[in-house]
This record gives C-alpha cells, structure tokens and sequence, in this order.
C-alpha cells in the first residue's frame, strides 16, 4: 500500500492512501490505529508532503561496493553512521536550496526505510516487523564544508538537504531493488540494493544497537557511487523501482 501526507487547498496537512492515482484520506496516523476513507480524489490534486515527519534521521556513509577499478579494498566491518536534523526535510518537488557557505553540494540517491514499532536490540531477523516501510531520498552535502570541517555535521544538516517521497511504500521487495538518480536527466548514479554492504536487517539491528528506534524514524541506506555538484537551475530525479520518482529543482538560497 502507498501511503501519503497531502495537503489539499488550504486546509492542514493530512495522511492519506493511494489507489489507482486516486486519494482516500486517512483517520488517525498510519503509525497507530488509522481508518481509511474512499479514494474519491484526483492524486494530480492534492499537493505532495514529505510522507513522514521523522523524530530522528540516522544515514550510513558507505554502504556500496563500488564498480571495476573503483573497487573498495577493504570493507568496512560495521556500519559508520551520521545524523541529519529533521529540519532538512523536504517534500517532491520542493527546491533543495545551495546554501552561500558552500561551493560544492552534491546529491545523493538513498532508499530509505521508515521505522514503523518503537525497538532497541533488534535481532536481524526480526527486523522486518519494525519496518513500516519504504520511500526515496535523496541525501544532500555540501562536500566542500565536509572536507574542510573533517566531519559531515554542518555539511549535511542544511535546511532543504533531504527530499524524501513521494511516498511510503509498503510493499517493496528491497533484495535486488534498482536505484537511479538522474540530474538534468543525465544519469549519475545507478545500482541495485544486492551491492548494499550491510543489508536492511542487518543495518536496523546495528542502529537499534545504539539508540531506540521510533515509530517516524528515517534510516537512509547508503547511496552507490554517483554524487555530483548540483547547480542552479538543475532538477534531480532519484528513483526506486517499486517506488516511483522524487523529484527536486536547485535554487540558490537567499539570505
């Protein structure tokens, strides 16, 4: 199933279902106890929202084996992670804006896992069970500020540095799952998740390790080899078979 936050004319943003390019409005929070309504509206008619307001974000710097001669020599034994603050979520269609502090930003294709049950020590196998489900992201950085600062702490935590849609899938079979990212439809990136390092159970298990994960919580996966400066003016498609296409133009921020 495909779940939606939406907002429709003025009114507050709500939690919906997608049938058939059709919404149905959803009671209560997909998280919880929830009661579906009729998909009686025009998807084409409602605007897009980030389907999730994580409480946290939690990403993965290397997660794919890289290609031919750009071979990793030695893989890492576990999973290094970074945070992302909510606050650089965006929905599809939403400008990921260049901030002035940086000259180099560079984009990302994640899949990314949406935590559905709170859970600390989960063991790999049980994974699944805290996994609500599945949506696109595309991770942002201003690469420059990383090199400079010897960490990603300011360099990924930019207002607009995450996109996240345009949905939640639910039913997604993310053993060998394609994962593209065009910019300016030129393609940049492109894998399957079978070249992850650490699979999905694995890499919930190693997080849930150090901290409880709740219900609304981002995992971003990894992102295969690919990332580029962006520019002004450029549009970024991040797909997932499965999913669909979460798509973003680059505007210079104002300030």
């Amino acid at each position: 199933m495909r779940f939606i936050r939406y907002r429709s004319g003025v009114e507050e943003p709500k939690f919906g279902w997608v049938f058939e390019n059709q919404v149905g409005e959803i009671e209560g929070t997909p998280f919880g106890d929830y009661r579906r309504k009729e998909a009686d509206t025009q998807l084409s008619s409602v605007r897009l929202l980030p389907p999730v307001v994580p409480g946290k974000i939690i990403g993965v710097e290397v997660n794919f084996q890289k290609t031919s001669s750009e071979r990793i020599e030695e893989l890492p034994e576990v999973p290094a992670i970074y945070l992302k603050p909510p606050s650089t979520v965006i929905g599809t269609q939403e400008k990921v804006m260049l901030p002035s502090q940086s000259h180099l930003v560079e984009q990302e294709a994640q899949l990314a896992v949406i935590i559905g049950r709170k859970g600390r020590w989960i063991a790999p196998d049980r994974a699944r069970d805290f996994i609500f489900g599945y949506s696109i992201a595309t991770d942002i950085t201003a690469r420059d500020l990383q090199l400079s600062d010897q960490n990603s702490g300011r360099a990924r935590s930019f207002d607009t540095f995450l996109p996240i849609g345009p949905w939640i899938e639910t039913e997604l079979d993310v053993i060998d799952t394609l994962l593209t990212c065009r910019v300016k439809g030129e393609l940049r990136q492109m894998a399957s998740t079978r070249e992850m390092i650490f699979t999905i159970p694995q890499l919930v298990a190693f997080i849930s390790s150090v901290m409880t994960l709740y219900p609304g919580d981002l995992i971003l996966t990894g992102s295969p080899d690919g990332a580029g400066p962006l520019t002004a003016g450029d549009i970024i498609q991040s797909s997932i078979e499965g999913i669909g296409d979460l798509v973003n133009p680059v505007a210079v921020e104002q300030g």
